[in-house]
């Protein structure tokens, strides 16, 4: 019997590489893409020290046929797509005085467009199954659109309404959609000052998203969730 696929896109050393770890620890071939190869190695590493499989691919989620082709090497290897991670960002801060249409249009491609093209791709091949979980990432800026932040949120506001479309029409058909809010900053290197400005796990752990995520995938179908809220417990809501 072929292993399951776990496919995580969007793939940089915080969440992306938590769930990459995290899947490959379950005995799913973990199929990692990221725009950057050097996000993606590393973690390929450590999934097959740990005795697990894993393969990567650089990939734009933007690219409709860069997705057709990823999606159709998983068809031709034989394996079925049993988990899909739409974790890419478009993060992007600027005043809408300033603001270019071609910086809004990547925002909401990389936010939202992106996420069509893998949630598309996944659910076709899923709802002939009839099983299957996709999972989108989400943010404060799914639901709140703060100043200077319009690029951000215009992207999370779309990514929300497609999840919740997609659930609504999929969950009959046996495939479970989810959206996770991440309300806080995730714990990296990059922002390790901030750590030390704040008490002990306050900020979000990535390893610990990561198992809410496997959590997620692994309901079952009498309880299924859609929306997941995840902060540090002293974040302010």
């Amino acid at each position: 019997m072929s292993k399951a696929v776990a496919l995580v896109v969007g793939v940089g050393p915080g969440l992306g590489a938590s769930l990459g770890r995290r899947f490959g620890r379950e005995g799913l071939h973990v199929v990692l893409a990221a725009r950057q190869r050097a996000h993606i190695d590393p973690v390929i590493e450590q999934i097959k020290a740990s005795g697990g499989s894993a393969e990567g691919h650089t990939l734009d989620a933007t690219d409709e046929a860069a997705v057709d082709k990823l999606f159709c090497g998983l068809d031709a290897s034989g394996m079925a797509l049993d988990l899909a991670v739409y974790n890419a960002s478009g993060f992007m801060r600027a005043s809408i005085l300033d603001a270019s249409a071609a910086e809004f249009e990547r925002g909401w491609r990389v936010g939202c467009f992106g996420g069509f093209l893998i949630g598309r791709a996944a659910a076709q091949r899923m709802a002939k199954r009839g099983a299957g979980t996709i999972i989108f990432t989400g943010a404060t800026a799914s639901r709140r659109g703060s100043a200077q932040f319009f690029n951000f949120a215009v992207g999370k506001f779309g990514l929300r309404a497609l999840a919740e479309s997609m659930a609504r029409e999929l969950q009959p058909k046996g495939v479970h959609v989810a959206h996770v809010v991440i309300d806080g900053q995730i714990q990296s290197e990059r922002y390790a000052h901030l750590a030390k400005e704040r008490p002990p796990d306050g900020m979000l752990e990535p390893d610990a998203i990561a198992e809410s995520y496997w959590q997620l995938h692994r309901q079952h179908r009498s309880a299924w969730t859609f929306e997941l809220e995840v902060r540090p417990w002293v974040e302010k809501f």
